[in-house]
C-alpha cells in the first residue's frame, strides 16, 4: 500500500491497464473482466483486478498529466512488481488524415518538458514504447481488421492543455514528424525504461486539431469499442 494506492500487493496484476479517467477504466473493467473486484478507490483513482482469457489483469485510472500518471506508474513497477503497464486514451490529431476515432499505437512519444531530470538526468526529448508490445498491438489490429483505421506513429506528450501566448505552432510539431497530442506517455515509456519494465500507449483520436472536428465529452467515456477492442485482444496475445 502506498499514499496514492490502498490495494495489497497481491491484488495488482502483473499487468495493469490505465485510463486517464477513473470512470473510462471502471467502464472497460465491467465489461470485459471476469470475476472483477474493486481494489482501490482512494483519492478517487478506481481501480479494478479480474480476468481477460484466464490472466489475470488489473485496470486502474491515472490522472491527467505526466505528474500524475508517473506517480501511479512508478509505484506499480517498484513496489506492485507490474511488468506492463498499458495506457488507452484519447489524443488530438495533428495532422488532417487523422479521422475521429482512429485508432493510434504510441511507438514513441516526444515531450520538450524537464521531466526526466528526475530519472537519472534523462536529456533525450523522445521515448520508446516497449517494442514487442508494439509488435502485438499491430498483429491484434490486423486480426481485427482495424488497420484502415490505424496509425502507427510518434506522438507529443504536452505539458498543458491550455496556453496563452505560446509560440510553438502545430507545424513544429508535424515537421518532426508527430501526428497526434495527449499528455502523459512520455513519463510512463521513461519510467519503464528507469526500471527496466515495459510500456505501450494506444489511443482514439477524440479532435483534430487541423479540422476541428470533435467527440463530445460523455463519448470520451465510453464511445471507444475500438480501442476498448484492441485492447483486450493485445492483452488476448500476452498469454
Amino acid at each position: 500500500m502506498t499514499a496514492h494506492n490502498e490495494a495489497k500487493k497481491e491484488d495488482i496484476a502483473k499487468i495493469v491497464l490505465m485510463a486517464g479517467d477513473p470512470l473510462r477504466a471502471s467502464f472497460f473493467a465491467k465489461k470485459y473482466l471476469k470475476n472483477y473486484k474493486l481494489v482501490n478507490s482512494l483519492r478517487g483513482m478506481l481501480t479494478f483486478t479480474g480476468y481477460i482469457n484466464d490472466l489475470k489483469v488489473t485496470v486502474m485510472g491515472h490522472g491527467m498529466g505526466m505528474e500524475s500518471i508517473g506517480i501511479y506508474a512508478y509505484e506499480l513497477y517498484k513496489f506492485y512488481d507490474v511488468d506492463i503497464i498499458i495506457r488507452f486514451g484519447s489524443c488530438g490529431g495533428y495532422i488532417k488524415e487523422l479521422n475521429l476515432f482512429d485508432l493510434i499505437i504510441a511507438e514513441k512519444a516526444y515531450s520538450e518538458s524537464n521531466y526526466g531530470l528526475g530519472f537519472n538526468n534523462e536529456i533525450n526529448d523522445t521515448m520508446e514504447a516497449s517494442r514487442d508490445l508494439v509488435e502485438k498491438a499491430i498483429l491484434a489490429s490486423q486480426k481485427l481488421k482495424f488497420m484502415q483505421k490505424t496509425k502507427i506513429g510518434k506522438i507529443h506528450s504536452s505539458l498543458w492543455f491550455y496556453t496563452e501566448g505560446f509560440k510553438t505552432q502545430i507545424k513544429d510539431y508535424v515537421d518532426k514528424k508527430i501526428i497526434a497530442v495527449e499528455m502523459e506517455s512520455y513519463a510512463l515509456y521513461l519510467i519503464a525504461k528507469t526500471l527496466n519494465k515495459k510500456a505501450l500507449t494506444i489511443l482514439t483520436v477524440s479532435d483534430n486539431l487541423i479540422t476541428k472536428k470533435e467527440i463530445k465529452g460523455i463519448e470520451r467515456q465510453k464511445g471507444f469499442i475500438d480501442m476498448f477492442e484492441l485492447l483486450k485482444e493485445i492483452v488476448t496475445n500476452l498469454n
